[in-house]
């Protein structure tokens, strides 16, 4: 069944909801039939006692008749009534049933969509999903004739956490990180772990080169701010210096390709320049 139509299932009032206000007034219904039979059946009973020590002339008689026949097919509608309901009732059992069933399909699908395009342990989109957005978002910059950036960023000397203080530790670092880059992004923006230390990230209509290098120096400044650890009884503080390299669309490659292998050559020039950050544009126009 189509996601979409599935959707709608789920957001319109729910089937088995339905047919359960139905199952509601038919055991109303069917309260008042058993009521109305009970009531005529107590007339009835009073007129044979009424009528017994007399002589009843052929019309009572008749009246007579025809109320208890009408007694009979109350009775019998309420017969039919229970019936009816009991079989509401297994209906409503198994829609509800059904729809539960359809519901957690429908949330395991998107559990496994987004694990799918999500990284297990920051929960920042992984490189499959940062790529459509990237496509996307040289799309629209193409048909707009806006910019568009690209900061591949890496975290300097972090293999050597881990060797010092374990995975753990630096499973905390990254997820810790991971969170003060997304903290630094807008909205419309995309942050992605691109594997191991490495994060992407993406931003739409910058206007100009001071802005990008503006934004670097403050995901700079937060990820450097100290990361306090506590893990088996242990507490610590550590620093994480970042290195970021900046590559702007059109000028820097118009390609989701070329636009990620130039910011990571810039990553790199900052890295070992210790610079923080290095603009591609300043790599390509080095003598070196």
């Amino acid at each position: 069944m189509p996601k979409k139509k599935i959707a709608r299932l789920l957001k319109n009032p729910s089937p088995a909801n339905s047919l359960h206000q139905v199952l509601g007034q038919s055991e109303r219904v069917k309260d008042m039939v058993e009521e109305c039979a009970d009531d005529l059946s107590s007339v009835n009973a009073g007129l044979k006692r009424e009528l017994t020590d007399g002589d009843i002339s052929p019309v009572v008689e008749n009246a007579l008749e025809k109320t208890e026949a009408v007694e009979g097919k109350v009775q019998n509608a309420s017969k039919e009534l229970s019936l009816v309901n009991m079989a509401l009732k297994e209906e409503v059992h198994e829609r509800t049933i059904l729809q539960e069933k359809l519901a957690a399909e429908v949330k395991q699908g998107d559990e496994a969509r987004h694990a799918s395009l999500h990284d297990p342990l920051t929960g920042l989109p992984n490189r499959a999903l940062f790529n459509d957005r990237l496509e996307h978002g040289l799309a629209h910059a193409k048909r707009n004739g806006v910019s568009l950036v690209v900061m591949f960023l890496d975290l300097d000397d972090f293999k050597s956490i881990n060797d010092t203080h374990g995975h753990d530790v630096g499973d905390i670092v990254l997820t810790t990180i991971a969170g003060r880059i997304k903290q630094a992004s807008r909205d419309e923006d995309t942050v992605c772990r691109h594997g191991g230390d490495e994060f992407l990230y993406m931003l739409v209509e910058i206007r100009s080169e001071r802005d990008s290098t503006t934004i670097a120096e403050k995901i700079i400044a937060m990820i450097e701010a100290p990361c306090d650890i506590r893990i088996r009884d242990i507490n610590m503080s550590l620093v994480i210096h970042p290195s970021i390299g900046i590559a702007s669309f059109p000028a820097d490659g118009i390609t989701a390709e070329s636009l990620v292998a130039n910011a990571d050559k810039a990553m790199y020039q900052a890295k070992r320049n210790k610079t923080g950050y290095s603009l591609f544009s300043d790599l390509a126009l080095s003598p070196d």
